[in-house]
């Protein structure tokens, strides 16, 4: 796997288990216990992914008393966004076109 950071991020975001446990941490701090209910897996296969998530930066854990928060960092997320960014124009250049081509074909048809 490349150092990069954008690679490291997308590694994390390549599991859909990884995304989830992003997207209920985006509600708020859980600990490893409320992120694991809605998988079939054990603690110990939580907290694996999670020590990928943290690796990338996605997440950080805290401790307060016997509560072990884990938290999203969103940092990562933003290099993601810019990267994407980038192919805005490809996408609006490919929309750009199809609505000009719908427009003569609807023209067309109204013509026939």
């Amino acid at each position: 796997m490349a150092d990069d950071p954008l690679s490291i991020t997308f590694a994390a975001l390549s599991d859909p288990t990884r995304r989830a446990i992003l997207a209920r941490l985006a509600d708020g701090a859980a600990t490893v216990k409320e992120l694991s209910e809605p998988f079939a897996m054990s603690g110990p296969a939580v907290s694996k992914h999670l020590r990928v998530l943290e690796r990338a930066g996605l997440i950080t854990r805290g401790r307060d008393a016997q509560w072990r928060p884990c938290a999203l960092d969103a940092t990562p997320l933003r290099e993601v966004s810019e990267w994407a960014e980038g192919f805005r124009r490809f996408w609006d250049d490919s929309y750009r076109r199809l609505d000009t081509y719908l427009e003569r074909m609807k023209e067309q048809e109204d013509d026939d």
